[in-house]
């Protein structure tokens, strides 16, 4: 009895292992259960097969259409001010009073601080008396020079007459040069006494400490009580009623910027907003190390909403072409080495070589290959071969005639296979 069950068990085995080997090998033959489908379904032969055709692509299309385009470069920088000038003091000395805080509003000459100036202002009460001294001294003098040419001339008329020695004459005649030498003497003194005190008076006025250009505070270093010098700022003052963008340009893009050329400028503190701008300098010389040359943009700030520090992108409009031919940016694609765009026909795709002008983020323009309301593949274009089968937007494999032969064969396939199972 165990000998019979061991031969059925065996003779079981080598029943499963030939139905397995008859349904791996070769194709059964035509009349055994129906026929293989040819084409269908994804195994070797298929899309997915090695080397067999790619599956149908879903694709829109785009005409070639006109349209104003321009070419721009970007940069970015940061926004410094007009001018930022360090205010100090003229003369040294204790500071009295300083009028400003940070972020105050000044104007071109207005009193920011003061320095103590008690000793100075002596000095001046004592330049002026003697000023006034030297101013007397000339009064004097005159009036001793005119004496002295009366004197002259009685002398030269007694002299005439004989009735004057010669002797007396010239001393008639040296006194009139002292006269006259004292005079100028005189008048030298008051000179160099005004010029004195025009220099104190200078010095007095010096501590007044005065802002030099229209602005804001935008440092302040010192308090009152402290002292300062000519190397010590007391405030800084930055004007920003313009703004300007010091930036880097490569120098592949120095020959297209010129200066007095339209920018628009953002910051990330305004999104969306932009300000209009003008190139207002550019440097002759590139920077050896980086190789990019310095331009300077200059930004009108009249609500003073920009500030210096600012970060900031500035957009060059360097090339316009208005009304030129052009397509979307996505149906230009590389195949090749050649660039070009892909067209419909007959359910597949085509590539086309054309000569690809300006382009921007939406469109490029086309130079020659195409003519105004041809259509190209503008969605999928990417992932194309050429002769690739596609299948437009919104149609079915069904409905598109190069992809309706296929996904008949795949259904055959699929009846052949349900009748071999029946």
């Amino acid at each position: 009895m165990r000998k019979l069950f061991i031969v059925v068990a065996v003779a079981v085995a080598a029943t499963g292992v030939y139905v397995y080997s008859s349904r791996s090998g070769s194709e059964p033959p035509a009349g055994a259960g129906g026929a293989r489908p040819s084409g269908g379904g994804f195994g070797a032969g298929g899309f997915g097969g090695r080397g067999g055709p790619r599956p149908p692509m879903t694709v829109e299309l785009a005409s070639a259409g006109r349209a104003d385009l321009s070419e721009h470069i970007m940069v970015v920088g940061n926004l410094i001010g007009a001018a930022t000038v360090d205010v100090v003091p003229k003369t040294s000395g204790r500071l009295e009073v300083i009028g400003v805080r940070l972020g105050d509003r000044v104007s071109r000459g207005q009193i920011i601080a003061r320095v103590e100036d008690r000793e100075l202002t002596e000095q001046v009460k004592q330049a002026e008396a003697s000023f006034e001294v030297a101013g007397a001294s000339i009064r004097q003098r005159e009036s001793d020079l005119k004496l002295a040419n009366t004197n002259l001339q009685r002398s030269q008329n007694l002299f005439s007459r004989q009735l004057l020695p010669k002797q007396t004459l010239d001393d008639a005649e040296a006194r009139s040069e002292a006269a006259a030498a004292q005079l100028d003497l005189a008048r030298a003194q008051f000179a160099q006494a005004k010029a004195r005190l025009d220099e104190l008076r200078i010095n007095l006025s010096n501590t007044r400490v005065v802002s030099p250009v229209d602005g804001f505070v935008g440092r302040r270093n010192l308090d009152p009580g402290a002292f300062a010098s000519a190397n010590t700022p007391v405030v800084s003052v930055v004007d920003i009623h313009f703004v300007r963008l010091v930036a880097g340009l490569v120098e592949k893009d120095l020959r297209r910027v010129e200066v007095g050329m339209p920018a628009d400028v953002e910051v990330d503190a305004f999104p969306g907003e932009v300000f209009s701008a003008t190139i207002a300098r550019v440097a002759p010389v590139l920077d050896p190390a980086t190789r990019t040359a310095q331009i300077e943009v200059d930004v009108p700030n009249p609500s003073f909403r920009l500030k210096p520090g600012m970060y900031a992108k500035v957009q060059l409009t360097v090339d316009r072409r208005p009304g030129a031919l052009v397509v979307p940016r996505s149906a230009v694609v590389d195949l090749e080495g050649k660039r070009g765009v892909f067209t419909a026909q007959d359910n597949k795709a085509r590539f086309l070589p054309i000569q690809v002008g300006l382009q921007n983020d939406q469109h490029a323009e086309v130079r020659g290959g195409l003519r105004e309301g041809d259509q190209v593949i503008a969605t999928g274009a990417g992932a194309l071969r050429d002769g690739d089968t596609i299948v437009l937007a919104g149609q079915t494999p069904v409905e598109s005639g190069g992809a309706r032969g296929g996904r008949g064969r795949m259904g055959q396939g699929r009846r052949g296979q349900g009748g071999r199972a029946g």
